[in-house]
């Protein structure tokens, strides 16, 4: 029986936003005048690596690009196509969700902010399938905060090695400017809900 969301909808499972990610973080790096090699170092992701994420021959996992995007100075978001804020009211249907989706684990971050570029705030879902782990992720700069409340299954999170188990229902308020690692231990899927704040 396939894994579902608590709404009843099952996880992506087709072609998902990760393909155009190359080809965004290959402009990113552009704009800013930076060689792969000096990417390379700013990251500590491989040029060969790099040059395969660009040309869209790999896709990276959600370690990768996280680091790829700190690099370049942006968003993760803004890598995997976060659409553009316009108007007073603005509505982005499920349909039209960006989803990364990490090739090795199955991990997913979709994005729900309707408006992710638009202020210092954004708020994304994670999907992580039973017994797997992001594995540390860099932190975030200096002044980002997070805020996640758990709405299906089990999940740790472990910040700066401290580690805390969180349910159904559970939230947890962090400072992200330190290595974040996010696992499920649990035999079913979880999802939970995060919010991104930056500040000025």
């Amino acid at each position: 029986m396939a894994e579902k969301f608590v709404d009843g909808s099952e996880p992506n499972q087709g072609e998902d936003v990760a393909s155009g990610f190359g080809s965004r973080a290959r402009q990113r790096r552009e704009e800013a005048g930076l060689t792969l090699e000096q990417l390379s170092k700013r990251s500590a992701v491989s040029r060969a690596m790099l040059s395969k994420v660009e040309r869209g021959e790999k896709s990276p996992t959600i370690g990768v690009a996280t680091k790829i995007a700190h690099a370049l100075d942006t968003s993760l978001s803004d890598l995997v196509g976060a659409p553009a804020a316009s108007g007073v009211a603005v509505v982005m249907r499920r349909s039209d969700r960006p989803i990364f989706r990490d090739p090795e684990t199955g991990f997913e971050r979709h994005i729900v902010s309707a408006a992710p570029g638009a202020g210092r705030t954004e708020m994304v879902c994670h999907y992580l399938p039973a017994h797997v782990s992001t594995g540390p992720l860099p932190g975030y700069p200096p002044g980002t905060e997070k805020q996640l409340v758990v709405i299906k299954g089990t999940l740790t999170v472990a910040v700066d090695g401290v580690s805390e188990r969180l349910g159904t229902g559970d939230s947890l308020f962090f400072r992200a400017d330190a290595v974040i690692e996010f696992a499920n231990r649990a035999n079913t899927p979880c999802e939970y809900i995060m919010v991104i704040s930056r500040r000025a």
